[in-house]
């Protein structure tokens, strides 16, 4: 699958995997801010942004993509930095391709396997079948503008962050009619998949990793913690506070100060 993507500077190169309802356009003002000695490649992985739609939609497959992609444009030994679902595509690659890739940065999100906490997996999995249900109950042919659409989401997402950041995906074609850049079916035939863990299968990452997590997000817990340390032996994790899940959005500075940190011990 030929994937979308933006790249941004010169120098060793940086990849950057956003999360899910998520695209490029997400990291573009913290791709900018840490490509001063680096070039950052951002993806939009399948069924997001301006990449392919396919039915089929998994952590295999987007590790898959995500090799494809580094062999076509000739990208080697990058650091890799995932946020939430593509932080799992990155561990996962990570896992299958230990000498292809310089350091990992996963943002808010663990490796665990989901059904060693049940209620917080089942929470998470609730959650992202509301939002999905939500975005497909919009009615987009009698839209007439995106404030329809706000309207409509706010009776099943109250946050305004939230529907901003998913209001991101909604597009107008060459006639003006509104359409979803997300792939939703996909996302909702698939969404037990993407709620997942990774299988380490006994291997283990060995190089250099960052996990940041945000202070009010549950993706990341203190159980988490030995699952990290056992398949990313040299990974440390530090907490931004004050932010949620999408901590790089909610506290831009200092997840760029931490990022930049680790850069220059790799």
């Amino acid at each position: 699958m030929k994937l979308f993507y933006r790249s941004i500077g010169t120098g060793e190169p940086i990849v950057i995997l956003h999360g899910l309802y998520g695209s490029s356009d997400n990291w573009l003002t913290v791709g900018k801010a840490i490509a001063l000695k680096n070039r950052i490649i951002l993806l939009d992985q399948r069924n997001h942004g301006q990449s392919p739609h396919t039915a089929s939609h998994n952590y295999a497959l987007m590790s898959d993509d995500l090799d494809e992609f580094m062999k076509s444009e000739n990208i080697q030994n990058p650091i890799i930095i995932g946020h939430s679902m593509g932080g799992k595509v990155a561990m996962r690659y990570c896992l299958e391709h230990p000498d292809k890739v310089k350091g990992l940065v996963v943002v808010d999100i663990s490796p665990e396997e989901y059904t060693e906490r049940k209620q917080s997996a089942t929470s998470h999995l609730e959650e992202h079948r509301k939002i999905v249900n939500a975005l497909l109950a919009v009615p987009l042919d009698s839209l007439e503008s995106r404030n329809d659409a706000d309207t409509n989401l706010s009776h099943s997402i109250p946050q305004t962050r939230i529907r901003q950041f998913l209001l991101k995906n909604l597009k107008r074609n060459k006639d003006g009619a509104f359409y979803w850049a997300l792939n939703l079916d996909a996302i909702q035939q698939n969404l037990f998949a993407l709620m997942e863990g990774i299988n380490s299968k006994g291997y283990t990452y060995n190089g250099p990793t960052l996990f940041i997590k945000g202070s009010e997000s549950d993706y990341i817990t203190e159980e988490s913690r030995n699952k990290i340390q056992n398949i990313f032996p040299n990974a440390q994790l530090r907490t931004i506070q004050d932010a949620g899940h999408w901590v790089h959005a909610e506290q831009t500075s200092k997840f760029v100060e931490l990022v930049q940190n680790f850069l220059a011990t790799v």
